[in-house]
């Protein structure tokens, strides 16, 4: 693993948190195995990346590792001396260690300001730097990093809400099957929290953030909370008016399409777009097409001729560059 935790990551070492968990998310998509399931160093990359920001974004391995580089977990393990070597080690008073020195003495019992010195020198770890009696340390060690990933929602579930199965592959190299539920009428580009799914840490697991892309449908298409079709009838239904089957999220209605209908001729149906959990629904919009046959008869065209001469219609009158 690299050491330069910072360059990793490719931050100042004064950097942010923010800027720390913005470059971390940056990296962690680019480089994540779901997206490179074949390539190694894409997955070794991942990890020096995992392995950063796991260091940076917890304040106390943060200033540790600032003060003593890559191997400040070693310092620890000397013992009581967070400095290695053979230097002095104290205890509290009675505690039986070298030179019997009373912390209490010089932080008046309890530690200027409420400091625990059991915790102050216990984030070195070794564990034989303070006498029994004391406080344990809590471990230094902080939430787990959240992890980014997509799921293709079909366009249908996208509207009426469902669940969807996810394969996540862990840092570790191991994937995890998981379950979304994709909430009614999401949108494509939003992004779904799973609390406590994102990599494990000793303060509790990361979050997962799912960001949703929905599949395009062949027939209908989305505006806002609206759904578009279009619609195709026939000349007939077009000249005379019919009543036509029109599928919707909520389940087949019946359209009117009034006599003398015109391709282009758009009709709503209230209320059965796109229906978000507090808001109103939407609406589904039908434009006409007519659809004509390829081939005609000779007594066919003649009818048409006759049809068009009578009723003199000019559609491109009003079009215009």
């Amino acid at each position: 693993m690299a050491e330069d935790y910072y360059k990793v990551l490719g931050v100042e070492r004064g950097a942010a948190q923010t800027d720390i968990q913005k470059a971390y998310r940056k990296l962690a998509r680019k480089f994540h195995p779901d997206l490179h399931p074949d390539d190694n160093a894409a997955k070794q990359k991942f990890k020096e990346v995992q392995q950063a920001y796991d260091v940076l974004n917890d304040e106390k391995k943060r200033q540790m590792y600032d003060r003593f580089g890559a191997d400040f977990e070693r310092a620890g393990a000397a013992g009581g001396n967070p400095f290695g070597g053979s230097g002095p080690q104290w205890t509290r008073a009675g505690g039986g260690g070298q030179g019997g020195f009373d912390f209490s003495e010089m932080f008046g019992g309890g530690g200027a300001g409420g400091i625990d010195l059991g915790e102050l020198f216990g984030q070195f770890g070794g564990g034989g730097g303070m006498g029994g009696g004391g406080r344990r340390s809590r471990a230094a060690r902080g939430k787990g990093a959240d992890v980014e990933s997509e799921v293709r929602v079909p366009f249908q579930l996208s509207i009426t809400g469902g669940e969807m199965p996810l394969r996540l592959m862990r840092s570790d190299g191991e994937s995890e099957e998981l379950t979304v539920k994709i909430p009614v009428g999401i949108e494509d580009g939003k992004r779904i929290r799973l609390r406590g799914k994102g990599e494990p840490g000793g303060g509790g697991a990361g979050d997962l953030y799912v960001t949703v892309r929905v599949e395009a449908h062949p027939f209908f298409h989305r505006r806002g909370d609206n759904l578009h079709l279009k619609l195709p009838i026939t000349l007939g239904e077009a000249a005379e008016g019919a009543k036509v089957d029109v599928p919707t999220p909520t389940g087949t209605v019946s359209l009117r399409v009034p006599p003398g209908a015109s391709s282009g001729m758009k009709l709503r149906i209230k209320g059965h777009g796109v229906a978000p959990a507090g808001k109103p629904a939407g609406d589904l919009f039908a434009e006409l097409q007519i659809v004509l046959p390829s081939k005609y008869t000779e007594d066919e065209l003649d009818v048409i001729r006759k049809i068009d001469a009578k009723h003199k219609l000019q559609p491109r009158r009003d079009l215009t560059w």
